[in-house]
């Protein structure tokens, strides 16, 4: 890429939200593969984790160059309170910094009535062909 300097982007203590009301296709009941699950209609954990994840992406996207994208790589959260269909979630993310390749961040999530949930996250940056190909192989290889 001859010639051409990279820029530095400073994301220190910066944050990043992502926001949904609830619906019924976001509550551990629709996340039941079978009637013995009996899930509850709340707020699910795993969509509370989904939401945490897009407002990190959102923050690292100056840091991203063409055909780059961030993954997630390791998160740790709480779920702390229930939360009703058609309460409104946000979540937020604040950068902590870079450690190696990793970059770490706070995540908080918050309904109506309060916090929700808390928690750690790390994504690293990574070409998307790169990423896409692995994906490929995987199609390739013999299962077992």
């Amino acid at each position: 890429m001859g010639g051409e300097k990279e820029s530095v982007v400073d994301l220190s203590g910066r944050t990043a939200e992502a926001s949904l009301t609830v619906q019924h296709s976001d509550t551990a009941e629709a996340l039941s593969l079978v009637a013995e699950d009996a899930f509850p209609a709340v707020f699910a954990t795993s969509r509370m984790v989904a939401l945490m994840e897009i407002a990190a992406a959102r923050l690292m996207r100056p840091l991203l160059r063409e055909g780059e994208l961030s993954v997630g790589v390791s998160i740790d959260v709480r779920h702390g309170a229930a939360t009703p269909i058609g309460y409104r979630v946000r979540a937020v993310a604040t950068y902590l910094g870079q450690e190696g390749k990793l970059h770490r961040f706070r995540l908080e999530a918050f309904d109506d009535a309060g916090s929700i949930g808390s928690g750690e996250h790390s994504r690293a940056i990574v070409s998307t062909e790169r990423l896409l190909g692995g994906a490929r192989r995987r199609l390739e290889a013999p299962r077992g």
